[in-house]
């Protein structure tokens, strides 16, 4: 299926590939190149490069691409879901995933890459698995390979969940305290007309688990309002039948931290904007201009809105920005026009704003329209999406079905113990 691997930083270096069935020359990256100059942003790169007899399949994450070579049809999702697994794997091991951690361990990685595909095909892509195969690095590690030339966090032996039906779960797992975290994180991508009516609103939504607990518990997670899920991506342990069915989430957990699924929510009537902008923005005749921005949570929302960070890209006729806020602080991109205003936490007696003088180039003409403002935020323990979880359940050989669940939050992170 995936004949080579090309990792590709910000400057056209193609620092590290892997071959699994012949060497293919790293000339192709040319057709990738030149398919990249002709991008305004890394945003445009087309995720697919057709070429005389060759596919590229390729993400940027980190500022680095990851760019696999094809040379049959196949599924492109199959190839796209593999490359983000395996940014997913290489961030567990490392923390990070830049070209500096990837340089700093290139013995692992390719240890990695060796075990997730077999012969172009994936194997393992379970990071525990992994994990029994290829230890993580550490500075013992590293220090005894750097001595004596080998490699010596790859195990003999095959992984026990590799020989089971369930290969996300090694067997034999024992803990003395037993627990399992489940935390449901959902982004929302709203566009907002300058009236403040909502354009188009979206979201994306994620269960991210941590699961402790021993033996081989069977694990039923059920939802309060599930109709609410749409386009729903699954991890490999989920029993689809009984989804389909029940809209119950029936699952053999695998062992530490993993995603149970991943949903996305499309509908204006039901994404309500917790935050709203009021805002002034006037280019007036000569070479100035007016800015005044402020920002409040929404009063039904009741929630405190941290790590807001406004952005607003002027038009390239605009010079410089002199501005003062409430709150936070600014800083202005002369070369690509960007105004940064890092915000921080919004108090609930004082909302912040921040306004000033444009100064835009003599005799230019007024820009037409007002820049986009681009606003990021987080609010901790809100489901904007309004999903509630309703109980967990678990059964196995040595538990007892759970009466009940510990709610940190009506919707958002809850943890259960045994």
């Amino acid at each position: 299926m995936i004949h080579s691997f090309f990792i590709i930083n910000n400057t056209g270096d193609v620092f590290m590939e892997k071959h699994w069935k012949s060497v293919i020359n790293k000339s192709i990256c040319d057709y990738f190149f030149e398919e990249q100059s002709k991008c305004a942003s890394v945003d445009d790169v087309p995720p697919i490069i057709v070429t005389p007899h060759h596919y590229l399949i390729n993400i940027y994450k980190n500022q680095l691409y990851f760019v696999a070579v094809v040379t049959t049809e196949v599924p492109p999702l199959f190839v796209t879901e593999f490359l983000h697994r395996a940014v997913e794997i290489f961030t567990d091991y490392f923390q990070e995933c830049t070209e500096t951690s990837l340089k700093d361990n290139y013995v692992i990685v390719y240890e990695l890459l060796d075990e997730m595909l077999d012969n172009g095909f994936p194997l393992a892509m379970e990071a525990n698995i992994l994990k029994e195969l290829i230890k993580p690095p550490n500075f013992l590690r590293t220090i005894t390979d750097t001595v004596t030339g080998k490699s010596t966090g790859v195990s003999g032996t095959l992984p026990t969940g590799q020989l089971s039906n369930v290969p996300w779960r090694r067997t034999g797992v024992k803990y003395t305290n037993n627990e399992a975290y489940f935390d449901v994180i959902e982004e929302i991508d709203a566009i907002i007309d300058k009236s403040g009516s909502t354009v188009i609103a979206e979201i994306t939504g994620y269960v991210d688990c941590l699961v402790k607990l021993s033996g081989m518990p069977d694990l039923t997670l059920s939802f309060i309002n599930p109709r609410l899920l749409d386009d729903v991506s699954f991890h490999p342990c989920i029993r689809f039948k009984r989804w389909e069915s029940e809209r119950v989430l029936s699952f053999v957990p695998p062992d530490g931290n993993f995603r149970l699924i991943s949903y996305h929510i499309a509908s204006n009537n039901t994404v309500a904007i917790p935050i709203q902008l009021r805002h002034n923005i006037l280019y007036r005749e000569g070479s100035a201009g007016k800015f005044d921005v402020q920002i409040s949570p929404k009063q039904t929302m009741g929630k405190t809105v941290e790590n807001v960070v406004l952005e607003c890209t002027f038009p390239k006729s605009v010079l410089n920005v002199t501005l003062t806020p409430t709150q936070g602080k600014y800083s202005f991109d002369p070369v690509g026009k960007v105004m940064t205003w890092d915000v921080g936490r919004i108090e609930p007696s004082k909302y912040p704003g921040i306004k000033g003088n444009i100064s835009l180039q003599t005799g230019a003409p007024i820009p037409e329209a007002n820049p986009p403002l681009t606003l990021h935020f987080s609010i901790s323990q809100l489901a904007l999406s309004g999903l509630k979880v309703n109980r967990l359940d678990m059964y196995g050989e040595k538990y007892k079905p759970f009466k009940g669940v510990k709610y940190l939050t009506k919707a958002g992170k809850f943890q259960v113990r045994t």
